[in-house]
């Protein structure tokens, strides 16, 4: 067998050119033009989980420095030791040399550089400024707001976008294709729910239900998903609606404990639900939403679920009494 056959499918179906980077097309198009270059500034990339910072981080170096890119790409990330000696020892070192083979410039790449303490990101700055003849830096961050303007003040700021639905399909079906596996449109749509554009999640989904099967249904996916099915929570809303309490609280119980749901899945789940609710007037979809966002409060502060849980259900029949 090959290694690729017991390789994990995040990294197996990583992207290794820009043209196969998904979702991501006006960024994609920018720093291809600076590689084409030569020459670029420090970047900052922000966005949510799997949308493409690390693999584009990736895609660059490969295409810049070709073979010799391990000798010229520093990776660092949140899991390693990251306070501020390691930014004025480690960083300071890798970027104060020349590059190895004939380039301008090193990169280095600090991946999830909100973990970084204020002062790491302050001495940061000062090898930012001092290096730039022979190191170009490539941030990546969850939340541009958490890394101090002196830094993205220095940096061409790219903001990534969870993938689009047809960006999706296409990643599920080149994966189907490889792998013959048979997805039906049902399946599809539930890994584009449940994955919301993260294509590491959606990967990871879909290697867990191949494992099952070779077919894969919807069933599978929210099983492997830990998720509740819509129609699920849309059957306990409907008996909310109706008045109908201990139907519902029941309906809760039974689907929290068949899919091993947390309390705050439950809450994501029935606010996505809430606006699919065709008979309901949108001032008590309002309502309702208000009162998620109540509960998902008081989860977060530490408040016993099932509790909160059967609250909002109460005030959901309230809501429509």
């Amino acid at each position: 067998m090959e290694p690729e056959d017991f390789a994990i499918w995040t990294e197996k179906y990583r992207p290794q050119d820009f043209d196969e980077v998904k979702g991501q097309d006006e960024i994609v198009k920018r720093v291809e033009a600076f590689v084409k270059k030569k020459n670029m500034p420090h970047l900052l990339f922000a966005g949510p989980a799997g949308v493409g910072k690390t693999t584009l981080s990736l895609v660059i170096a490969k295409k810049l420095f070709g073979s010799r890119w391990h000798e010229n790409f520093l990776e660092l990330n949140a899991s390693d030791e990251r306070g501020i000696d390691v930014i004025r020892v480690k960083v300071k070192d890798f970027a104060r040399t020349r590059a190895i083979g004939d380039f301008p410039f090193k990169i280095i790449y600090l991946d999830e550089c909100d973990a970084l303490t204020k002062d790491a990101q302050q001495a940061l700055r000062r090898t930012m400024e001092n290096y730039t003849q022979t190191c170009r830096f490539i941030l990546s961050c969850n939340y541009s707001s958490k890394i101090i303007d002196p830094i993205q003040s220095r940096c061409s700021v790219f903001r990534f976008k969870p993938l689009p639905k047809e960006d999706i399909h296409k990643i599920i079906e080149k994966i189907a294709k490889h792998e013959s596996l048979h997805i039906d449109a049902k399946a599809k749509e539930a890994l584009y729910e449940i994955s919301e554009g993260d294509c590491r999640k959606l990967e990871n989904i879909m290697q867990s239900s191949a494992a099952i099967k070779d077919k894969i249904t919807e069933d599978v996916i929210y099983s492997v998903a830990s998720a509740a099915e819509p129609k699920e929570i849309n059957d306990m809303l409907e008996l909310c609606i109706k008045g109908s309490f201990l139907n519902a609280k029941d309906k809760l119980l039974e689907t929290m404990l068949n899919h091993g749901l947390a309390g705050l899945d439950v809450i994501k789940q029935v606010q996505q639900q809430i606006w699919k609710i065709e008979k309901l007037d949108n001032r008590k979809k309002l309502e309702m939403i208000k009162e998620c966002g109540e509960a998902e409060f008081r989860m977060v502060e530490g408040s016993d679920e099932f509790i909160q849980l059967e609250a909002l259900l109460a005030k959901f029949v309230l809501i429509n009494s």
